[in-house]
């Protein structure tokens, strides 16, 4: 009898470490794009990715449309154990992030999976001094750009227009141009350009075709004035808590995932574009010339702005990036 109980405990004890050995691990991540956007299919893709070299053992849930958190708490979602991985935005916490994660340059994207990645490789230390990890950027540099609710507006003389703002750059560029930065959540967008709270929209043009804000506001100012990469970090505690193969598996499923994403996000944005301009829509391609003018007035104001956020040495190597890839 002794004999049968001892190898049954051991049995069972052998059981119970071969499941904890397989079992699986759940990470959710928040993301604030709906799943009529194109980067959905992209998160959906490094679901799978994940999902095929961690041989299941790692699973990856995705939350769309802001439903774990609002479109300012990543920082405050991933320390609090509300989301395991979500897009951070300007948040104090990350200085040199909040001045360069938008920055004021025309740059080729030609190789923007490359660029973003060396982007993310300049603020991984400020990243984990808060217990994040920088894990896939978005295709966010692309699109981001403007519209109004009248046509031909001069982006230079706003002549005190309300204008929707996502952070401090964009919100110096509204004031040096005349015009009010508003502040508002992606969400609340279209109520805001629908019952006139706002005159003109800053947004990136997938974000903007998703939530269908062609038919309140159809006049758009294709600018090139930006750099931008809203990157998706990591709670790091739940990175680290991976075996090292899962974290080089989550790594490569996420550049992976940003190669594959790019040309079929890049076209997908060119193809909103065109629908809302045959829908009445109107597009205004500034020139090399006007965006040059634009940027010189921004990029000196802002040059000071990234030297107190970043320090000496680490601003000129996002300096030196930026016209590694410069248009």
């Amino acid at each position: 009898m002794k004999r049968t109980w001892t190898t049954t405990a051991i049995t069972l004890a052998l059981a119970a470490t071969a499941g904890f050995a397989n079992a699986e691990t759940t990470i959710r991540l928040s993301t604030y794009v709906n799943e009529s956007d194109v980067r959905y299919q992209g998160f959906q893709h490094f679901a799978e990715l994940v999902a095929e070299k961690t041989g299941g053992s790692v699973k990856v849930d995705i939350f769309p449309s802001s439903t774990l958190h609002g479109w300012s708490e990543g920082v405050d979602a991933l320390q609090g154990g509300v989301s395991d991985i979500s897009w951070i935005n300007a948040d104090t916490r990350l200085p040199c992030y909040v001045a360069t994660s938008l920055y004021p340059a025309n740059v080729n994207l030609d190789q923007q999976p490359a660029l973003d990645a060396a982007y993310a490789d300049l603020i991984r230390d400020e990243a984990a001094n808060v217990g994040l990890v920088p894990l896939i950027n978005s295709n966010y540099s692309y699109d981001q750009e403007w519209w109004f609710d009248e046509e031909n507006t001069d982006l230079s003389k706003l002549d005190g227009k309300l204008v929707r703002s996502i952070g401090p750059l964009v919100s110096m560029m509204i004031e040096t141009w005349g015009g009010q930065p508003v502040f508002v959540a992606p969400k609340e967008v279209f109520q805001s350009a629908e019952r006139g709270v706002v005159d003109g929209i800053n947004m990136g043009v997938a974000t903007y075709s998703s939530w269908k804000l062609w038919s309140v506001m159809p006049h758009m100012i294709n600018a090139n004035l930006f750099y931008g990469n809203i990157i998706y970090m990591m709670n790091k505690d739940k990175f680290d808590s991976l075996t090292a193969d899962e974290q080089a598996a989550l790594t490569a499923a996420a550049s992976e995932t940003e190669t594959w994403l790019q040309p079929l996000y890049e076209t997908w944005v060119d193809e909103q574009v065109a629908a809302a301009v045959k829908e009445g829509g109107t597009e205004l391609t500034l020139s090399t010339e006007k965006t040059a003018e634009l940027l010189g007035v921004i990029g000196e104001k802002w040059k000071p702005e990234v030297d107190k956020s970043c320090g000496a040495e680490k601003a000129d190597a996002f300096r030196a990036l930026m016209a590694q890839h410069a248009n």
